[in-house]
């Protein structure tokens, strides 16, 4: 990985820095700024004398300060907004406090509450961040990359808006998701946020809410379609492969259509990856492989349910078919073992209204020949009909609509298989397809349940139920820090099911006996570690990557760990754009 530009290189490896700046732009400079934790020397060699209180707090000190600032508030996204305050006033800071406080203030920066900072963001927003891309702007991208704050891009979160959590179009607003996607790569992996940019090509909005409000923010048009909606996405990827080349681009909340059909496009000619379609995948491989641990089972023998046939669902089908394919099951086995169901009901090959997202996916006609497999009318078998024709053992939701996993569905799937896994993923809480509590009274305590948003603990006839949290946070920072530590040219399926594996791994026994098939928050940075070390390995190894160095101490060196190091005035004065 190459080194950091100065002055963050010497920031990121704990080492005395060399600072341009001084006075008021020191202190205003986020990623440089300590704030009331300036030493005295310091506050005398930058000009600092009288700008600051007299006492001097440690970074611990501060912490406890803002903690207790959030703390004061009982709003969530008044939670929010303080934070987003805090990361713009002092980065370092923010970073320590999200790292050391992840389990309290994830579900604040990130879902749920990042799903009304969407919706609300014309409202909250108080300082702008990253880049944002309009359909005029298709001609001069490159110039507009060159605004970026940082010469030294390495990792950009980029979204359309269209396809916002389980809210939809929210235009504008959706930039809040690569910023809190962002922050959960610095604290869980330890990027320097000076490697990274938030990007949203705010395209218009079809949104008629955003439309009627007189001070939304975002593009005031219907949104971009059609050709030239994929020439500003080419001229995109062009101006990030001219300005910053090698830098790794993750796709985030793009519908479903967009979502896949720019992955394949661009998947292997730039280091690139979208979350929504293949960390979901990853993460939900990974609890299921967790799951298998726990029943002592192999996944070539399961058989799967996945509601919801969007671009999350078919990338959680295709990674779990490539899984089972590696496990010894044949691709037709394979392909019959996993069964979608969308609006409609059954995704099968005998539809003739498949779009060409989901003929790839739909279940071999040979399949319905199964006792039970019936039409109801001239609809395709519904989610109850294909839980009870199946038997599966693992049950999927990726809908975005709460109440699909309904008593009868859960009943039927419990009455077919002993101890089934049951994961309602969608996003956020008010999405999710059933709450766990009646999942597991449904199926008289036999389910193991894992969610998409957090959920607490359950008691189900004097058990203890831990609900493991199939949270993307588990992968993406270690996909993305493994990428750039081994310079990969591109991100394959293979390094999904590494990652998939290496995420069950760190799941320890003494968790699985609760019922949890996911780690801690707490444990965030270790199995982060785990994952860029197993990711970046299996890149050098597959050929793909430049890195020619020791993969372990080089993702050792590039997790900062958020605290200050000492400061000497630089020779040169010249203040750069921090």
């Amino acid at each position: 990985m190459q080194p950091l530009p100065s002055p963050f290189d010497d920031i990121a490896a704990g080492r005395p820095a060399s600072i341009a700046l001084r006075s008021s732009a020191l202190l205003g400079a986020r990623l440089l700024t300590k704030d009331l934790a300036f030493p005295p020397e310091e506050r005398a060699a930058f000009g600092l004398i009288g700008l600051l209180p007299d006492r001097v707090l440690t970074i611990e000190e501060q912490v406890e300060l803002e903690l207790e600032h959030l703390r004061r508030k009982t709003d969530p996204l008044e939670q929010y907004i303080g934070l987003a305050a805090l990361q713009d006033r002092n980065a370092t800071l923010f970073y320590r406090l999200l790292s050391e406080h992840a389990e309290e203030f994830l579900p604040i920066v990130y879902t749920p509450t990042v799903g009304r900072a969407c919706q609300e963001f014309s409202h909250i927003i108080r300082r702008t961040r990253g880049l944002w891309i309009t359909p005029p702007d298709v001609d001069r991208i490159p110039e507009i990359l060159r605004h970026s704050p940082y010469d030294d891009v390495r990792l950009i979160v980029v979204t359309d808006n269209e396809r916002i959590l389980g809210l939809g179009d929210q235009g504008a607003g959706g930039m809040a998701i690569p910023i809190g996607k962002l922050a959960l790569y610095t604290a869980a992996s330890g990027i320097h946020p000076a490697l990274t940019l938030p990007v949203s090509l705010d395209v218009g909005t079809d949104n008629p809410f955003l439309l009627a409000d007189p001070l939304y923010l975002g593009h005031r048009e219907p949104r971009l379609r059609g050709a030239p909606y994929d020439a500003l996405v080419e001229a995109f990827v062009a101006g990030v492969a001219e300005r910053w080349p090698g830098c790794v681009i993750q796709w985030e909340d793009f519908k479903q259509h967009n979502a896949l059909r720019i992955l394949d496009r661009y998947r292997d000619r730039v280091c690139s990856f979208n979350d929504d379609v293949q960390g979901t995948a990853a993460v939900v491989l990974g609890g299921i492989l967790a799951g298998m641990r726990l029943l002592g089972v192999r996944l070539v023998d399961q058989r799967v349910v996945i509601a919801g046939a969007g671009a999350a669902g078919i990338g959680i089908a295709r990674l779990i078919r490539l899984a089972m394919i590696e496990d010894g099951a044949t691709p037709a086995d394979a392909a019959a073992a996993i069964a979608m169901v969308d609006s409609r009901g059954l995704v099968h090959q005998g539809r003739d209204d498949l779009d060409g997202d989901k003929v790839e996916m739909a279940l071999p006609a040979a399949r319905l020949a199964l006792d039970g497999f019936e039409s109801v009318g001239d609809r395709p078998p519904g989610l109850q009909d294909v839980v009870r024709a199946l038997r599966p053992t693992i049950l999927l939701g990726a809908t975005g609509m709460p109440g699909t996993f309904n008593k009868p569905v859960i009943a039927t799937l419990a009455a077919g298989t002993e101890r089934p896994i049951v994961m309602p993923l969608s996003n956020p809480t008010t999405s999710c397809e059933a709450i766990p509590a009646d999942i597991l009274r449904w199926s008289d305590g036999r389910a193991i349940v894992a969610t998409g948003s957090p959920f607490a603990a359950v008691e189900h006839d004097g058990q203890h139920h831990e609900i493991g949290q199939a949270n993307n946070v588990f992968v993406f920072p270690g996909l993305g820090l493994g990428a750039i530590v081994a310079e990969a040219r591109t991100m394959p399926d293979r390094l999904f099911l590494v990652a998939a594996r290496t995420l069950a791994e760190q799941v320890s026994d003494k968790r699985l006996a609760t019922g949890a098939i996911y780690p801690t928050v707490d444990r965030l940075r270790s199995v982060t570690r785990a994952i860029a070390l197993a990711v970046a390995t299996a890149a050098r190894d597959d050929g793909i990557a430049a890195i020619d160095t020791d993969v372990e101490v080089a993702v050792d060196a590039a997790m900062w760990w958020p605290d200050y190091v000492p400061y000497e005035p630089a020779a040169d004065r010249r203040a750069g754009n921090v």
